[in-house]
């Protein structure tokens, strides 16, 4: 299972494994203070995408068309987290004040799909 919570979301037993990823350390935080088992920067988007989308709604629907399309390219960046959450929960941790528009979100789509797929074929390869 993947779940998401904001960076300032208090922690609780139920995340399972907390994974930071943002490929920009959240400001205002201490990386003693953000309780994580790993940072993913890779896995978020490329710097120019991030720049383009600029948290702009109208954009959405293209920034997660051109994110997976990063994600299908460098799928050793989030097949780690995959693996996590076929052994139990992770929670993905995001830094964005907007909670419907960022790529926590849609990278949790783009997991969500691969989890489905595999348990459809009961493949054993993540990448399914």
């Amino acid at each position: 299972m993947i779940q998401l919570k904001r960076v300032r979301d208090s922690t609780a037993e139920s995340d399972g494994a907390r994974y930071l990823v943002e490929r920009l350390w959240p400001r205002g935080v201490r990386k003693t203070a953000l309780p994580l088992d790993g940072w993913f920067k890779d896995v978020a988007p490329t710097t120019a995408l991030r720049k383009w989308f600029s948290h702009d709604p109208s954009k959405w629907v293209e920034f997660q068309h051109r994110y997976f399309g990063e994600l299908d390219a460098h799928a050793d960046s989030w097949k780690p987290i995959l693996d996590a959450a076929l052994n139990g929960t992770v929670t993905l941790v995001y830094s964005s004040h907007d909670a419907e528009h960022n790529n926590a979100l849609a990278l949790k789509k783009y997991l969500d799909k691969k989890l489905h797929r595999r348990a459809l074929s009961g493949s054993r390869n993540p990448a399914a």
